[in-house]
């Protein structure tokens, strides 16, 4: 028998349910939303988190779409699920957690006794900590991004390798293996023993039909990969970016990008332009080094130092 929150399920069998996480202002229960597979079979677990960060819908929707297609009579072993994990955050269309103004990526591994978002960290954690692997689904919060993939441990950890296999079979064709900020996910997992990835499924406002079926495709690709379900994955190589460049706007106006998202870029091709209101070309940005044009902040305007796009380097193959 496996319990998650509410949910229980013997071999065989689904169930959903909700984890209690505290209680919101008015003293009613706060519950995550949570489903367990238990498989007919022995064999591995996985722990798979949506939303931690409460505006990064792309995740849900790639649990709303794997969870159905989950068959217990088929599956050997177990895959647990938390559907929304900042569930405050959710409920108000906001990043971060607006009962302690938290990023919820940053409190992991949590703390029992801690603010609303430890005590959310805390639960969560505990739910994986036995899991063989993890899978914490993101995306480029609402600037735009491509579709990767991201191991943040660090490549001096002893978990790398198998890390870095598991973006390799999740197989959205780009990975940034850079170590992350304390209080990750996809750090706190590793330090645990456990595999662990961050996908980033694009960015967007709400969701994005394409980077959701991205999402979905990994899910099942390590779901077969590692024995959960029958069937083989042909694993293709991934481009990997160990380091960014980011680039902020050298003056105000408004931003005219001069290459696409996931092309290649050289050191001293042009970036963006920013010019004033009436057209007058004020700035133009070039690129720092060889690499690949990663992400960009949605709207056109930006300040003086305003954060406009990042620029993926240090790229091989693997």
């Amino acid at each position: 028998m496996t319990t998650l929150g509410t949910a229980s399920a013997a071999p065989g069998e689904f169930d959903t349910g909700r984890l209690s996480v505290g209680e919101s202002r008015d003293g009613a229960t706060v519950g995550l939303p949570v489903a367990v597979v238990n498989g007919e079979r022995d064999g591995k677990t996985l722990y798979v988190q949506a939303a931690s960060d409460g505006d990064e819908l792309n995740g849900v929707g790639v649990v709303r779409r794997v969870v159905p297609q989950l068959d217990p009579a088929e599956l050997a072993g177990e895959v647990r699920v938390v559907g929304i994990t900042n569930l405050p955050a959710f409920n108000v269309a906001e990043h971060r957690n607006p009962i302690d103004d938290t990023k919820m990526n940053r409190a992991y591994p949590g703390n029992a006794d801690g603010s609303s978002s430890e005590r959310i960290a805390h639960a969560t954690f505990s739910a994986a900590s036995d899991a063989d692997l993890i899978l914490d689904l993101h995306q480029g919060s609402t600037s735009r991004m491509i579709n990767e993939v991201r191991v943040r441990c660090g490549r001096h950890h002893r978990l790398h390798s198998r890390c870095l296999e598991l973006a390799k079979v999740f197989g959205t064709g780009h990975v940034l293996d850079q170590k992350g900020p304390e209080g990750q996910l996809a750090r706190a997992g590793p330090n645990d023993g456990i595999p662990t990835i961050d996908p980033e499924l694009g960015g967007c406002v709400g969701w994005d039909e394409e980077s959701i079926q991205y999402g979905v495709d990994g899910v099942f690709n390590v779901l077969t990969h590692y024995g959960f379900l029958d069937g083989d994955v042909q694993t293709e190589p991934q481009t990997r970016a160990k380091e960014f460049d980011r680039f902020g706007s050298p003056v105000g106006g408004l931003v005219d990008f001069q290459v696409d998202l996931g092309e290649r870029v050289s050191a001293g091709d042009t970036l963006f332009e920013v010019t004033d209101a009436f057209g007058t070309l004020k700035a133009t940005v070039t690129a720092d080094n060889d690499g690949i044009f990663w992400r960009t902040r949605r709207l056109p305007q930006v300040a003086t130092g305003e954060y406009v796009c990042s620029v993926g380097t240090n790229v091989d193959t693997y």
